[in-house]
């Protein structure tokens, strides 16, 4: 499964984009990874793979989106 797929999946379930959760994240001031882990996890329902993929955007979105453009480009490819 790709990273896209994974955002894609947390954002059918929820409504939410991985930018929701980093800005509600910031408002709990929730930064490091087990804080985070948790969180997503109890209060937000997501398993741990998805958990880890918004986290993932949460620490460093630069990369994360760059991830999600580069699926999509093999996306629309296939």
């Amino acid at each position: 499964m790709t990273y896209k797929a994974y955002i894609d999946n947390i954002q059918a379930k929820s409504g939410k984009t991985p930018e929701d959760y980093r800005k509600m994240a910031k408002q709990r001031g929730l930064e490091k990874y087990g804080d985070l882990l948790k969180w997503l996890k109890t209060e937000c329902g997501l398993g741990h793979g998805h958990a880890n993929a918004i986290i993932l955007y949460i620490q460093d979105p630069e990369p994360a989106k760059k991830k999600l453009r580069e699926d999509a480009k093999a996306e629309a490819r296939a």
